[in-house]
């Protein structure tokens, strides 16, 4: 486990369960919305953020989390060795974007830009959940199915598995 790749619909998880791998693995963790946004949530210009991206994938050792872009995303499954695909119910993910907005109106959250909009971003990740789902849901359930002989893949179902997989760790 030298280059991890965390991925799934949104309020899945994935930074949560990306900062606490870093920690127990010593991995540095990459976030992607860091690189994908400036403080206050504006956007970089996106060859800037694929060449920040691709600078990532170089390095010896990572964690990334985050989605970034789709072209991306499937250049970060490529050169990884460790896929951890959050595949959680779609209640779930409603439920995790409401209570980060909540925790949000206090404090940006870990690993957002400073200043982002809580508002703003939680209605686009309301919006978001229903199109991964439709979208990119049958795509990643492929495509760990299919890496499952060349990586590493943990293919999470539930706030449990995400337990249990990190009392593994």
């Amino acid at each position: 486990m030298q280059k991890v790749a965390i991925f799934g619909n949104t309020g899945a998880g994935k930074s949560t369960l990306s900062r606490y791998l870093a920690q127990k693995t010593g991995l540095p963790l990459v976030t992607l919305d860091l690189i994908e946004y400036s403080p206050g949530g504006a956007p970089v210009p996106h060859e800037e953020y694929l060449s920040a991206h691709a600078g990532v994938l170089e390095q010896d050792t990572w964690i990334i989390d985050g989605f970034g872009s789709v072209p991306s995303a499937w250049q970060r499954f490529e050169a990884a060795d460790t896929l951890v695909y959050l595949d959680l119910p779609l209640a779930v993910h409603a439920w995790w974007v409401t209570k980060r907005f909540f925790k949000g109106l206090l404090r940006t959250p870990e690993g957002w830009p400073e200043g982002s909009p809580m508002w703003k971003s939680t209605v686009r990740s309301y919006r978001t959940i229903w199109l991964c789902h439709q979208k990119l849901t049958p795509r990643y359930r492929k495509a760990v199915d299919e890496y499952k002989t060349k990586k590493t893949v943990f293919h999470l179902r539930s706030p449990g598995d995400i337990r249990r997989f990190m009392e593994l760790v």
